[in-house]
């Protein structure tokens, strides 16, 4: 029974992931036709560097890439050591009590409805009459 949810879960992600990666290489590809349709001198200086652009648009975009990466990883680090050493804590759990006591606390509150359904359709058809209630009251 377990098996039979964890199987039906694994082949609903590889489903969406599968629809997913076809819609972006669709419209990627799409892009791409659109612009060579559109100009095909200008979208083949971009591939293939040239006298007025010595570096094609593919090398750029990658540099930039490399260089956004390493700006991301280094601040997003040093910010995270830098909270590290404000807050004088000496290990991850220490670390974990001292902002748990700065942030405020949420309160837990009961779901007021159904929170477990079996498949999308039971899902639906609770919000449907869930809305015809509340539109008799």
């Amino acid at each position: 029974m377990e098996s039979d949810k964890k199987k039906e879960k694994i082949i609903g992600g590889a489903f969406l992931a599968g629809v997913a990666g076809a819609s972006l290489v669709f419209g990627f590809g799409m892009t791409l036709a659109m612009a060579k349709r559109k100009d095909p001198s200008f979208f083949t200086k971009g591939l293939i560097g040239s006298k007025e652009a010595p570096e094609s648009g593919g090398s750029l975009a990658i540099r930039a890439l490399g260089w956004g990466t390493l700006y991301a990883v280094c601040g997003f680090g040093l910010f995270c050591f830098g909270a590290w050493k404000s807050l004088g804590v000496q290990n991850l759990k220490e670390f974990r009590q001292k902002i748990g006591e700065m942030l405020p606390q949420i309160p837990k509150k009961e779901p007021q409805g159904r929170t477990e359904f079996k498949n999308l359709r039971e899902l639906l058809n609770y919000v449907i009459e869930e809305s015809e209630k509340s539109k008799r009251s």
